[in-house]
C-alpha cells in the first residue's frame, strides 16, 4: 500500500487574500491601505440605521404631540353639607365618620317632644276652625230663608198698616159725622129746653113736659160728649195706624238689607274657610317640623367632617357634617391656555390616579368660562405698568366613562395625571 498524504484545509478567502497581498512595509503604506468603513455594506447599514432613527423620532414626536397632559389635576365631586332646619337638642346619633350611608338614612335625631306638642295644638286649632267653617256655611241658607221671609212679612205688614190707616180714617170721619150730628141734636135740645122753660114759667105746659125737655137736653149733651170722645178715639186710631205704618215701613227697609246680610254671611263663611286654610298651613308646618327632628341623608355617600354629638344644641343652618357621594365624581384638570388650541369637548382622556396607580378612561366634558385666577379671592389686575405676562390655566372638566368607577375608589382631592388625546 502506498502511504496516504493529508492535505491541509483551505484557508478562508480573506486569509488567502491577505496571504497573497503583501504586508505594508512602511507607515505610509499602512495609512493608505483600504478601510472597512468604505465598504458598500457598511454604508448601507449606516443608511438603514439613520432611517430607523428618523422613523423612531417621527413616531415619538407623533405620540408626544398627540396628547396634552398636566400634573395639575385632581378628582372633584359634590360635597353635600348637612344641617338641621329646626333648633333643638340632639338625642341620638346614628352614623360615624367615614361611614357609607344610603339616601334616606337617619343621620341623627333631635328631641321631638316640643314639636309633638306644637303639632297637637295645631291639629286642635285646625279642627276648631273646620267646625266654625261648617257652622258658617250652614248659616248661609238659614239666613237666606229668614231674610226672604222677613222681606215678605214686612211687605205684608206695610200693606196691612196702610189698610189700617184707611180704615181708621174712615172710622174717624164717621165719628166726626156722629159728633157733628150729636152737636146739632144737642143745639136743638138746648134750644127746646130754653123754649120749654119759658113756657113752663108761664105755665103754658106741664112740669112733666119741661122735665122731659131737660132730660132730652142732658141726654143730647151726653151724646155730644160721647161723639166727641169717639171722634178723638178714631183720630187716635188714625195716629196709631200711621205709627204702625211707619214701623212696618222701617221693618220693610230693614228687610231690604237682606242681600247685604247674605253678603256678610258669605264673607263670614269665606273668612272661616280662609281660617281653616291658615290653620291647615300651621298644622302642615307643625307636621313638617316634627318630621325635621329626624335628619336624613339626601344622597348616598360617605360621612365626613362630622361635628355633631349627642346632647348638643343645634340651630337651623348650622353645618354638622358632610356627605360625599362617591358615585358622582369627575376630574378637574387645570391646563395651560397654550394647551387648549386643539382641545375640544368629547375628546378621549386617559387618567392615571396617584393613589392606586390605576388607569381610567373618560372624555372632555366642558371647558371653564374663565381662568382659575378669575375665581380666586383676589383676582389679578393687569392694568398696571409693571405687567408681566403669565401663562394662565383654564379648568377643564373630564368625566369618566360609564363603569370606570364601579368600586368607588376615587375620592375628591386625589391627584390625577390626565392625557387628553387631541389626535387619534
Amino acid at each position: 500500500m502506498e502511504p496516504t498524504t493529508q492535505t491541509p484545509p483551505a484557508a478562508p478567502p480573506d486569509q488567502q487574500e491577505s496571504r497573497t497581498k503583501p504586508l505594508p512595509s512602511t507607515e505610509r503604506d499602512f495609512r493608505n491601505r483600504p478601510s472597512r468603513t468604505a465598504s458598500p455594506g457598511f454604508r448601507i447599514a449606516i443608511i438603514i440605521g439613520v432611517v430607523v432613527l428618523l422613523l423612531a423620532a417621527f413616531f415619538v414626536y407623533r405620540y408626544v404631540s398627540s396628547y396634552e397632559s398636566t400634573d395639575d389635576a385632581q378628582v372633584d365631586g359634590h360635597i353635600n353639607s348637612i344641617s338641621t332646619r329646626i333648633a333643638g337638642n340632639v338625642v341620638k346619633l346614628n352614623v360615624q365618620d367615614n361611614q357609607y350611608v344610603q339616601p334616606g338614612t337617619v343621620l341623627f335625631e333631635i328631641d321631638p317632644a316640643d314639636y309633638r306638642v306644637a303639632y297637637e295644638r295645631a291639629k286642635a286649632d285646625f279642627d276648631d276652625a273646620q267646625a266654625a267653617a261648617v257652622a258658617a256655611g250652614v248659616n248661609i241658607p238659614i239666613t237666606s230663608v229668614s231674610t226672604t221671609s222677613q222681606v215678605s212679612s214686612s211687605e205684608a205688614d206695610v200693606a196691612s198698616a196702610r189698610a189700617g190707616i184707611s180704615a181708621a180714617r174712615q172710622q174717624f170721619e164717621a165719628a166726626k159725622a156722629q159728633r157733628d150730628q150729636a152737636e146739632a141734636n144737642n143745639v136743638k135740645a138746648q134750644n127746646d129746653l130754653g123754649r120749654y122753660k119759658q113756657l113752663v114759667d108761664k105755665q103754658e105746659i106741664s112740669q112733666q113736659q119741661y122735665d122731659q125737655a131737660v132730660a132730652a137736653a142732658r141726654a143730647s149733651d151726653a151724646a155730644v160728649q160721647a161723639a166727641r170722645a169717639m171722634a178723638d178715639a178714631a183720630q187716635s186710631q188714625v195716629t196709631q195706624a200711621q205709627g204702625k205704618l211707619a214701623q212696618a215701613e222701617a221693618n220693610w227697609r230693614n228687610a231690604q238689607t237682606a242681600p247685604k246680610q247674605m253678603q256678610v254671611m258669605r264673607s263670614r263663611a269665606a273668612s272661616a274657610e280662609a281660617e281653616v286654610q291658615r290653620k291647615k298651613a300651621d298644622l302642615d308646618q307643625a307636621q313638617l317640623n316634627l318630621g325635621y327632628t329626624k335628619v336624613v341623608s339626601p344622597v348616598a355617600g360617605v360621612v365626613s367632617d362630622r361635628t355633631v354629638e349627642v346632647g348638643q344644641n343645634v340651630a337651623p343652618g348650622q353645618e354638622l357634617m358632610k356627605i360625599i357621594p362617591l358615585n358622582d365624581v369627575w376630574i378637574t384638570a387645570n391646563l395651560k391656555e397654550t394647551q387648549l388650541r386643539e382641545m375640544k369637548v368629547g375628546q378621549p382622556v386617559t387618567l392615571e390616579v396617584d393613589a392606586n396607580g390605576r388607569k381610567y378612561h373618560g372624555k372632555v366634558d366642558s371647558i371653564a368660562g374663565a381662568s382659575g385666577a378669575r375665581f380666586s379671592l383676589l383676582p389679578p389686575e393687569n392694568a398696571t405698568g409693571n405687567y408681566v405676562k403669565v401663562v394662565q390655566r383654564i379648568p377643564v372638566k373630564i368625566v369618566l366613562d360609564p363603569g370606570e368607577n364601579k368600586d368607588q375608589s376615587l375620592r375628591p382631592g386625589m391627584s390625577v395625571t390626565p392625557k387628553v388625546w387631541i389626535r387619534q
